[in-house]
């Protein structure tokens, strides 16, 4: 493929792993297939910037010299949040010429702020998916996906997301083996679809007060493939069914359905990615039942089967 100029968009208070989690993913198919990514960096007046952890890195030149980026990439962190106007004026011209157009973290607030994320769909970090939707209430936001992609837009979750994407994109470029190359030399796996929740189902639900409640939090998780309906739950915790349905999810964040729907979700995949398990036990250890049960819950959930899903996730062996 002719060489994409990649252009990564710098300015104060930006999260330094936004920029070079993803630039080392580009940098790395470039040391494995010369002349595919040139990769540049840019300010507002070219000047260094200093980033939220207090490192400053310095660009190649402003944003006013900068080539036509193919990629062009717009980072997170707090300068993001309340961004120079300037930057929001370059992005709003510059972004819909990008053959892609990519933002890591909150750095979709400059997307949304320069209006081009109106009528899309989008995701951020999940601190702050309300306060986007709240304050661009024309963009679809998505708080559960490492990252989404609309038309030539893509947009992720927080910091290590961004690797993600970026690692999508060279897959997209250069295909699979390239990719995980470049994923075993960053230590990092290829794995996560888009589609994979930005949380566990631990993380996406609060630890519940009290004992009773995570006791039941904790055998959910050991024992996916038990019977979790409300009323056994709910005997478990010594509790009536409606007293523990209604406490559930008044201190953990999410009804019990959904909470056993994410565990046996997480176990699945953990057995289709690390395990040469049949599709049939993997539905039965983790709770489904039949294959069937499980492939609803996966496209339901993933946009995408199981056997699908281990094609693209799991590692490829070694002998």
């Amino acid at each position: 493929m002719a060489p994409r100029t990649v252009l990564a968009v710098l300015f104060d208070g930006l999260q330094s792993l936004d920029v070079t989690g993803p630039v080392e993913v580009f940098a790395g198919a470039e040391l494995l297939a010369p002349d595919t990514y040139r990769i540049r960096t840019a300010s507002l007046d070219g000047a260094p910037v200093r980033t939220t952890s207090g490192l400053t890195l310095v660009p190649d030149e402003s944003l006013a010299s900068a080539p036509a980026p193919d990629i062009l990439l717009v980072p997170g962190g707090t300068g993001s949040l309340r961004p120079d106007p300037r930057l929001v004026d370059w992005v709003r011209e510059r972004g819909p010429r990008a053959e892609r157009l990519v933002s890591v973290c909150t750095g979709a607030a400059v997307l949304a702020g320069a209006g081009l994320l109106d009528g899309r769909r989008a995701t951020t970090h999940w601190a702050y998916c309300d306060r986007l939707a709240r304050e661009h209430p024309a963009v679809t936001i998505d708080p559960d996906p490492v990252y989404v992609r609309d038309g030539h837009i893509a947009t992720s979750a927080g910091v290590t997301a961004g690797i993600d994407l970026a690692l999508a994109l060279v897959e997209e470029d250069l295909g699979r083996d390239a990719a995980l190359t470049i994923a075993r030399h960053l230590v990092v796996f290829l794995r996560r679809p888009g589609s994979q929740a930005q949380f566990s189902a631990q993380l996406a639900a609060q630890t519940a007060q009290r004992e009773p409640l995570r006791d039941v939090q904790r055998w959910i998780t050991d024992h996916p493939e038990a019977d979790l309906c409300v009323e056994t739950l709910a005997a478990r915790a010594r509790l009536s069914p409606r007293h523990f349905a209604r406490a559930f999810r008044a201190e953990t964040g999410m009804t019990p359905g959904r909470y056993v729907d994410r565990v046996r979700l997480e176990h699945a995949r953990r057995l289709l990615e690390d395990t040469a398990d049949g599709i049939e036990e993997i539905a039965r250890t983790s709770g489904y039942g039949t294959s069937e049960a499980m492939r609803r819950a996966f496209v339901r959930t993933l946009g995408t089967p199981p056997a699908e899903y281990r094609r693209r996730f799991r590692p490829a062996t070694t002998s």
